[in-house]
């Protein structure tokens, strides 16, 4: 699964070249001057961003889970907190970024610890909305692993909300997703929302 994380290195030359002619386009059409000394590179190195940005697409989230499935009777939840999530909002292209916090209660079968953030990872390497983001986390896990239930909370800070628009630097957005025992069980959904500290 490093392919996640090589994806900029290994962006064809010919794609990276592509995305640079189109920025170099967009400066011009900003009133910049694309041959300026400080904007000279920046048409090829905002292509590789986005590439990197974007890496997400290449990947399958929920082979990333299977690739380190175990059978385990544990049936206690499992809760991974304060992912770090940065993500580009699909109607601005501008950053989205906060922490995730996934849990699930196994049902025969675990997965590894750090799979379970390369999944948020998958996914927000996209563009993206936050509904739908905490939505493909959920549905990855308990279609990879068949828990007794998932849960998923993300707080994010919308940069479309603070430097633009409403211009609101202090407002924070946080969805939330739930399966299984998470939604049939209060007891269980109170447990997960104690242990991330709301």
């Amino acid at each position: 699964m490093e392919e996640l994380y090589r994806r900029e290195e290994v962006f064809s030359e010919e794609g990276i070249g592509q995305l640079a002619g189109r920025y170099r386009e967009i400066l011009a059409l900003l009133g910049e001057d694309p041959d300026r000394e400080g904007l000279v590179k920046t048409p090829e190195r905002v292509a590789k961003a986005m590439a990197f940005l974007t890496q997400g697409y290449e990947c399958d989230p929920r082979e990333i889970i299977l690739s380190a499935r175990f059978r385990e009777e544990y049936k206690q939840m499992v809760l991974v907190r304060d992912i770090e999530v940065y993500s580009l909002c699909e109607h601005h292209m501008l950053p989205f970024y906060g922490k995730a916090h996934v849990a699930y209660i196994p049902d025969g079968y675990i997965t590894g610890l750090s799979k379970i953030a390369r999944v948020v990872e998958a996914f927000a390497r996209r563009l993206q909305v936050q509904e739908r983001l905490t939505v493909q986390i959920r549905d990855c896990i308990q279609e990879a692993l068949n828990p007794m239930g998932v849960a998923v909370v993300i707080e994010a800070s919308h940069m479309c909300m603070q430097m633009r628009g409403v211009q609101k630097q202090n407002s924070a957005t946080t969805t939330s997703a739930f399966t299984g025992v998470f939604l049939s069980q209060t007891k269980t959904r109170e447990e997960f929302i104690h242990l991330i500290g709301k």
